[in-house]
């Protein structure tokens, strides 16, 4: 029990550092200057759902995947829900196509990238908390 309470936890943090990271390339321009349609917000409503779907998917990392390396860890665990962001959330609950391509072609890489932040936060979380 307090392995899942522990990676719930390290799920969620990373999940609120992968919003503000979105919000910090929303803010900048970033994200549109790549002509990609993904906005970010530290708005409650939208932080909410997603701290919480992160602190789930952070139950990944009860998985022995890659245990020594917290980077190739990280860089693994993210290729899940990264893979279902782009082939079920985007084409088939938001409509915005096959890998979220009708909001940019460089969509999946951003997607990807934020999911990398995410698990990276949450390993380095779990690391320092073991």
């Amino acid at each position: 029990m307090k392995n899942a309470l522990v990676v719930f936890a390290a799920g969620c943090l990373g999940a609120l550092v992968q919003c503000v990271v979105m919000w910090l390339f929303t803010r900048y321009g970033i994200t549109h200057s790549l002509n990609v349609s993904l906005p970010g917000s530290i708005a409650p409503a939208w932080l909410y759902p997603r701290v919480v779907w992160g602190g789930l998917w952070g139950f990944l990392f009860l998985l022995p995947i890659l245990s020594s390396s917290v980077f190739a860890r990280s860089f693994v665990i993210a290729l899940i829900p990264t893979c279902v962001q782009l082939f079920v959330i985007f084409p088939l609950y938001e409509h915005k196509g096959v890998a979220g391509l009708s909001l940019g072609i460089l969509t999946p890489f951003l997607v990807f990238f934020f999911f990398w932040v995410w698990a990276l936060t949450t390993a380095i979380t779990l690391k320092i908390a073991k």
